[in-house]
């Protein structure tokens, strides 16, 4: 008679777990989750650049697979880390505190979003032990961004994850026509949408309302406005740019991952302003339609930085078998969103543990099918371990040449 339990027990992988979610969600608030900007191109794009590539197994001794890795200076359980999402509780009234617990949980950093509606403090108090991770947004306030500074250091956020993908909010074509919009636009055709998930409908009126209480230094939760809408959706301020970057570089004595980069030159920059970490991201195909998917540009970024900063990979990231790609061509971890939201809005915390739990069955697999026993050993054997399919007809004379001008290998001779 629970669904919840039923899911739990027959849901595999996070496709099935995403089909459960839409079972769940109204229509317009699962098109909010799922959705892509304009024709989605890139949306399709992020799934089929990983499709794009094979796994080339190697015959041998294989032992564990040991998963664990270390992610800025700090010990992580898998080369996973779960990205900030805003508004959570929109989609299950645990919200962020029950992703704060699975990460807690299973050992992986925990990125809370500026737009989260659990304070910061409440996930410090409740998961003492999480690696937290908090998405601030660039200031030229100096004031305002060192009292939050301040709210960060007293909470333990230890890293933060600064946005630069959203210098304007991506048209979301499904929004407008579910009208999600901002402010949202509540039609005959929205209330008939909301009144035929009644279990979502109740969950929501019985949870408190949504406010969010990491937009200001002090805590305080102001009304929703709709600016702030626009802010909920992926607005943030276009006007910001590396000088924000570098006095934040120096007011903060933590570390420091930049979020949204597709450019390997911005990449290079981060690295030589003191960034700790690039999140290579097109937010999810949420923004710009038509943009590079992250693994277009990891080789390249590799390339560019050597060992200096760490690397990560969001947008598309659905089986372990992506994280092994991804590694592989230069990562150091990979980071995931909807895959998550899906654990949680189908079977609430027990569904985001779940969602972990198959990446990381599904990555030890594929690292033993494969023949590497450490992420370490996956890292250093990179090259061998894939190859790229859409390369595979060419004649055997090219395809040398391109093997020997890989960036990796070049980047290490």
């Amino acid at each position: 008679m629970s669904r919840q339990r039923r899911v739990l027990a027959n849901a595999y992988n996070v496709a099935e777990f995403r089909a459960a979610a839409r079972r769940v969600l109204p229509t317009g608030i699962f098109d909010y989750l799922d959705g892509g900007s304009e024709d989605e191109i890139t949306l399709r794009r992020n799934r089929e650049v990983f499709e794009a590539w094979g796994l080339m197994p190697r015959w041998g001794p294989v032992s564990g697979p040991d998963t664990t890795t270390s992610l800025l200076g700090r010990s992580s359980a898998l080369p996973l880390t779960l990205t900030p999402t805003g508004a959570t509780r929109l989609f299950h009234p645990e919200g962020e505190l029950a992703v704060a617990g699975a990460a807690a949980s299973a050992g992986i950093p925990y990125g809370l979003a500026g737009m989260s509606t659990v304070a910061m403090e409440s996930i410090a108090e409740r998961f003492p032990g999480l690696d937290r991770w908090f998405n601030l947004g660039l200031s030229k306030d100096a004031k305002v961004r060192e009292e939050k500074l301040d709210r960060c250091r007293a909470a333990g956020f230890n890293t933060l994850i600064v946005g630069v993908d959203t210098r304007a909010l991506g048209s979301r074509e499904r929004d407008l026509q579910n009208g999600f919009t901002a402010p949202p636009s509540l039609t005959l055709a929205t209330l008939l949408d909301i009144a035929s998930r009644p279990g979502w409908w109740a969950n929501f009126l019985r949870s408190d309302g949504l406010s969010f209480p990491n937009l200001s230094p002090q805590g305080s939760s102001p009304t929703v406005t709709p600016s702030m809408w626009q802010q909920i959706l992926g607005h943030s301020d276009s006007s910001n740019g590396w000088g924000e970057l570098e006095a934040l570089r120096e007011a903060w004595d933590g570390k420091i991952v930049l979020k949204g980069c597709v450019n390997p030159s911005d990449v290079g920059r981060a690295a030589s302003v003191g960034i700790d970490a690039v999140q290579l991201s097109n937010h999810g195909g949420r923004q710009l339609d038509h943009m590079l998917s992250p693994m277009d540009v990891l080789q390249e970024s590799r390339q560019r930085v050597g060992s200096a900063i760490e690397i990560y990979v969001d947008s598309g990231i659905r089986r372990g078998s992506d994280i092994v790609k991804a590694l592989a061509l230069g990562a150091d971890a990979c980071s995931i969103g909807r895959p998550y939201l899906y654990g949680l809005v189908a079977a609430g915390s027990p569904g985001v543990g779940r969602i972990i739990e198959i990446f990381a069955e599904e990555l030890r697999r594929t690292m033993t099918l494969v023949g590497v026993s450490t992420v370490a050993e996956l890292k250093d054997k990179g090259p061998a371990v894939v190859r790229d399919l859409r390369q595979a007809g060419k004649a055997p004379d090219e395809a040398s040449a391109r093997a020997e001008d890989h960036p990796l290998l070049t980047a290490a001779k």
